[in-house]
């Protein structure tokens, strides 16, 4: 394990004393798919009323360690609880106390937003007197209180991402899995979207939501990062910032970025680089150059039109040197 890689639960230890207090668990959980483990031996505990967010790259094991959470795929091996509820024994119970938003929108296009509702307050078991009850509320509150005659296939990205947050929220689970719900909606949008999963989070709901977007993992309570089927690291985003990036960071600007790396490459003291946008992030060892000794000798390797400045790891930056620490692991 490298120095700038948190450590990873044991797995082959009990669940920490706070699960006593949780409302998910997660012991060892483990799903193969014949010789490809998608998962390994995974485990946590999320206390209700937290957000709890899964970061990882594609292929980690996040959405199928949430389908193994919501009864959907059955663990190879581990165990897991939900609102209780044993994941592999009971899962039609975990069922009916959870939400669940994937990452495809799986609603029917060709209903209305209404008749939606309505569908899958059915579905939920909501009898006839709790939909006329609910259906205004969850319209009110996903802001689609002027759409419900509108057919689904025919609103923005936006609005069927709020329909179908509304139709998960429908039974009023005290749990929601969301999985990248906000993927392909506008920065304003996915603020919105976020305001509504505050809001129930306030009436004590518990959520675990993976995303791709640093900003919305800001708003997690903890984050678990997950590469290769295996949790490597868990905490607040700040301790996460603290535990990944052990270096000193400096963020290079320049007119053109054509060849930087390359001639950056065995920098003494450069632990790594990565571009953010129009900038390029070195990741230093501690204590080694101040910003004038840094452009300097980047000078001297050719870069000569660079301004360099000392930043703040965030939570990409973290991201990123956690990504880099567990590739051929």
């Amino acid at each position: 394990m490298t120095s700038n890689q948190t450590a990873p639960s044991d797995p082959t230890q009990p669940v920490p004393s706070t699960a006593d207090a949780a409302v998910i668990v997660a012991d060892a959980l483990t799903r193969r798919f014949g010789r490809f483990t998608a998962v390994d031996r995974v485990s946590f505990a999320i206390r209700r009323g937290e957000i709890f967010g899964f970061l990882g790259p594609n292929g980690a094991g996040k959405s199928t360690t949430i389908r193994m959470l919501c009864g959907l795929l059955r663990p190879t091996s581990g165990h897991a609880t939900v609102g209780g509820c044993d994941v592999d024994r009971e899962p039609e119970r975990v069922r009916q106390r959870i939400g669940y938003m994937s990452q495809k929108f799986n609603l029917y296009r060709d209903l209305t937003v209404q008749e939606n509702l309505t569908f899958f307050g059915g579905v939920y078991g909501l009898n006839r007197d709790r939909l006329r009850e609910r259906v205004p509320y969850v319209l009110e509150l996903a802001g689609l209180h002027d759409l419900e005659n509108q057919l689904t296939g025919t609103l923005s990205g936006a609005h069927q991402q709020r329909l179908a947050l509304g139709c998960a929220i429908l039974h009023e689970p005290p749990i929601l899995f969301l999985d990248e719900p906000t993927s392909g909606v506008d920065p304003i949008s996915r603020r919105q979207f976020w305001d509504l999963i505050q809001n129930l989070v306030g009436g004590g709901v518990t959520v675990l939501i993976t995303t791709h977007f640093m900003d919305e993992a800001e708003f997690c309570g903890r984050i678990g990062f997950i590469s290769g089927g295996k949790l490597m690291a868990l905490g607040s985003p700040a301790d996460l910032k603290r535990s990944a990036v052990t270096e000193d960071i400096f963020e290079l600007a320049a007119p053109v970025f054509r060849g930087i790396r390359e001639k950056l490459t065995g920098l003494e003291g450069l632990a790594s680089s990565a571009f953010f946008g129009a900038k390029l992030h070195l990741y230093c060892r501690t204590g080694r150059y101040a910003v004038p000794d840094l452009e300097r000798t980047v000078r001297e390797r050719g870069v000569t039109d660079a301004t360099i400045t000392a930043v703040s790891p965030t939570l990409e930056d973290a991201f990123i040197r956690l990504a880099e620490a567990t590739v051929g692991q």
